[in-house]
């Protein structure tokens, strides 16, 4: 795979250690590219740039609420200034579903779950493509989620907002395709990180859930981090408008 020597990537929700968004950065710094790592979590994003400085690229720790627009485009100015323009853009800031059923949610629990997975998304996505249309080149990555295609029980309100992201990807890359911008998404199945040990805590669940698995196992952040590398890659520059799930067979 080509590597992103003199490319900049941005990745949303970037702080957890032990989360999807740090593995994103650390790949991508791994084959060459600077990275931008966005977060609330002030630690956890100097963290992550701080590993990503170690493998020889320019970082940028992002402070700002991707709920705070104005306040995140002005960061992302900064960002921007310090490491170049972003030319991949991974959106994959996200809150869990928290297992409520259907009548359990609430307003305030719908309203943060799409402010957060579609809302801050769509115009980070919309802000990003402009200089990306100037230069001719980008990439946009949608981290969505295997429920965003299946549907599940007691999560409609994370499913309704991953498949909106879906409905993006789709909708973008007609939109994009002429500046040379690709827009994919990776959905995800079951993948070992917090959120999902979070949402998944009773151990007879997680057996169920992997009987349903023929793979086996659970997914690791770096089985989604290859996959959005693979997107990002001049590899896969007639790839736009797809649907990538890595879950380990358990949807097919």
């Amino acid at each position: 795979m080509s590597g992103f020597k003199g490319r900049t990537a941005l990745v949303t929700g970037a702080a957890n250690p032990g989360g999807m968004g740090r593995s994103h950065v650390l790949l991508l710094a791994e084959r060459g590219a600077n990275v931008i790592a966005a977060d609330i979590d002030r630690a956890g994003a100097e963290a992550t740039v701080a590993a990503a400085t170690k493998l020889g690229v320019k970082a940028y720790a992002l402070v700002a609420d991707i709920r705070d627009l104005q306040a995140f485009k002005r960061a992302l100015g900064e960002a921007a200034a310090a490491v170049g323009p972003v030319d991949i853009l991974v959106n994959n800031a996200g809150v869990g579903g928290e297992r409520l059923a259907f009548d359990a949610i609430d307003e305030a629990a719908f309203d943060r779950m799409f402010e957060v997975n579609v809302r801050g998304g769509f115009f980070l996505s919309q802000a990003v493509a402009v200089s990306m249309k100037q230069r001719g080149w980008g990439r946009i990555i949608n981290i969505s989620s295997q429920f965003g295609i299946a549907g599940a029980s007691n999560a409609s309100h994370y499913a309704g907002a991953k498949a909106a992201l879906i409905g993006f990807t789709k909708t973008w890359a007609r939109e994009l395709a002429p500046y040379n911008i690709t827009v994919n998404a990776v959905a995800p199945g079951y993948i070992d990180t917090p959120m999902t040990a979070r949402t998944v805590a009773d151990p007879a669940r997680l057996m169920a859930r992997l009987t349903t698995v023929p793979a086996a196992r659970k997914g690791e952040p770096i089985d989604i981090s290859y996959a959005v590398a693979w997107l990002a890659s001049d590899e896969a520059s007639f790839v736009t408008g797809q649907v990538i799930s890595p879950n380990g067979g358990e949807t097919i």
